[in-house]
């Protein structure tokens, strides 16, 4: 049942500050960041006895990924009700109480809003499976008759994000489209009703204060007209459109430009960010003109190798695309679907967006350290995912029987690894769940997971918790870092990144070793000591330095 509560204040004084143009945002992932009721599952009153860690650490704001009422066959990216939280998390008075507790603490909350897809088990598709072909619900999402003598093939080769076809079959010989589980179908956006109600959804939560929307699968909200297979793709190529059919269509923006005008109804400057996996990130940059999103992510620079040619070319597309639109670029290595960058980082020949191995974990971490510090002395917002300032890697040996990713599960598609990065955080040294909470985890924490817990990290100026707090403190003292467009590159060997920022320089050696280079100015921060003599400076292999000059 919808509680309806009653608005709060602002939740920010004055205006047009442009805050998320340098923000650090921080990525709760809610059943693994704090248990308030001792369930074994993170809860939102969990969450806000965590949020003076929080500000400590030095974010801006918190990106909340789906509390909202689902039956959790995609952990929550499937929505049953989105004015309702999930009583595994709570209810409407402790997301009230958290987001005040937020901006008394100056920060931001940012929730996650999934507008491609429903749970199966909302209302509306409950309805139309009810009432039966014909229906006005089934127009709300994509149902079809199928191809073949009897309908019994799906109406067209379209294949599921988590693998397998696309399409489910209904009792009734109808098929319905879910370009990711079968539980997750898509909602169908050229319905007046469907734009409607995410108008409606939009207002609710900005009159319960949130301070914007992340929102999930920005790119697949529209698909191209007449639903074409992919064996059209190459048709659709010459005529200029080299994105998939049910991806990056160009109608999404009208969206978004409308969401936009909603948010500007309200004050304390309220955001959009998209999750748009693009072909390029110029396609990413549709998303962020002046009418359009705030912000989006920058995968093309998540994906990267770390090696020094590849992150400048990938630093420069950036920075450029989002120039021309007049839109803060964005940095993350980390997030809930793709492998930890600690671990990814552990295989010597670089990452991936997936690593199924443990590697070598001394060297993920260090080039883990190396590359946060080179992602926040870039220009822009840059997003922390929760545990990556404990250095925390992948739990890549889950027992099958625990895991929980329906992508796991599936023939083919994802790599079903995303449970890896799941795992409940620990707080404290000792405990049957490192201080997450009093009932156990809801995936098992490994044995040495005490060991880089918030408390034996505090204290450490060695622990990668003390290099976060000192890099993000930095980063609020010095004017230069932040806002931006641009860096200017200075010469530096091969293998070697090193660009100024008006008083500031950032040098990362993505070698595996040493290296020399003139003394750039006064050292200020990073990841492993670093020997001057004279006008000279050795910085280790994988390692990251700030200076000022």
């Amino acid at each position: 049942m919808t509680q309806h509560l009653a608005a709060p204040a602002a939740s920010t004084t004055g205006t047009d500050t442009g805050w998320w143009r340098e923000a650090v945002i921080y990525q709760v992932y809610p059943r693994s960041f704090a248990d308030g009721n001792g369930d074994g599952m993170g809860d939102l009153v969990g969450i806000r006895s965590r949020l003076p860690y929080l500000k400590e650490l030095g974010v801006d704001a918190v990106w909340l990924s789906p509390f909202y009422a689902s039956p959790q066959a995609d952990a929550g990216y499937d929505v049953a009700d989105y004015r309702a939280i999930d009583p595994m998390f709570g209810s409407l008075l402790d997301a009230d109480a958290l987001i005040r507790e937020a901006h008394d603490l100056g920060l931001r909350i940012i929730v996650d809003l999934v507008p491609n897809h429903s749970s199966d088990q909302h209302e509306w598709f409950q309805r139309a499976l009810r009432e039966g072909p014909g229906s006005p619900l089934r127009e709300r999402y994509h149902f079809r008759p199928g191809k073949g003598e009897n309908g019994e093939l799906p109406p067209n080769d379209w294949e599921s994000i988590f693998g397998g076809p696309a399409w489910t079959r209904v009792e009734d010989g109808e098929w319905y489209l879910h370009l990711f589980a079968p539980e997750q179908p898509d909602f169908n956006w050229e319905h007046p009703a469907v734009r409607d109600e995410f108008r409606s959804i939009l207002r609710f939560w900005l009159d319960m204060g949130v301070d914007g929307f992340r929102v999930d699968v920005a790119h697949g909200l529209v698909k191209a007209a007449g639903l074409p297979d992919i064996g059209a793709h190459d048709q659709l190529k010459l005529l200029g459109n080299d994105v998939m059919p049910f991806f990056d269509q160009d109608g999404v923006h009208e969206i978004y430009r409308s969401w936009r005008q909603i948010l500007a109804e309200y004050d304390g400057e309220r955001i959009l960010v998209a999750e748009a996996w693009t072909p390029t990130v110029d396609r990413t940059a549709h998303y962020v003109r002046p009418d359009e999103m705030h912000q989006a992510f920058n995968f093309q620079y998540l994906g990267t190798h770390w090696d020094a040619a590849e992150l400048r070319t990938v630093i420069d597309a950036s920075l450029e695309a989002m120039r021309t639109v007049g839109a803060p670029t964005t940095w993350v290595l980390s997030n809930h679907d793709v492998t930890r960058h600690a671990t990814r980082f552990a295989n010597p020949a670089g990452l991936g967006t997936q690593l199924r191995t443990p590697g070598d974990r001394e060297l993920g971490l260090r080039r883990a350290r190396a590359a946060t510090l080179l992602m926040l002395a870039l220009p822009g917002s840059a997003y922390l995912y929760q545990g990556e300032e404990l250095g925390l890697p992948d739990v890549t040996d889950l027992p099958d029987e625990v895991r929980q990713d329906p992508s796991f599960w599936r023939a083919s598609g994802q790599d079903g690894y995303r449970d890896g990065c799941r795992v409940p955080i620990p707080w404290t040294t000792e405990g049957s769940s490192y201080g997450f909470g009093d009932g156990g985890s809801w995936l098992p924490q490994p044995a040495t997971w005490g060991g880089l817990s918030v408390e034996a990290q505090t204290g450490d100026p060695g622990s990668t918790l003390e290099l976060y707090r000192s890099a993000l403190a930095v980063r609020r003292e010095r004017p230069e870092l932040g806002a931006g467009v641009a860096v200017e590159w200075l010469e530096a060997p091969e293998g070697v990144l090193s660009f100024r920022r008006d008083g500031f320089v950032c040098t990362a050696n993505t070698t595996g070793r040493a290296i020399t280079v003139p003394l750039p100015g006064r050292y200020l921060l990073g990841n492993d000591e670093v020997r001057v003599v004279d006008d000279q400076a050795e910085i280790p292999a994988d390692t990251t330095v700030w200076w000022a000059v």
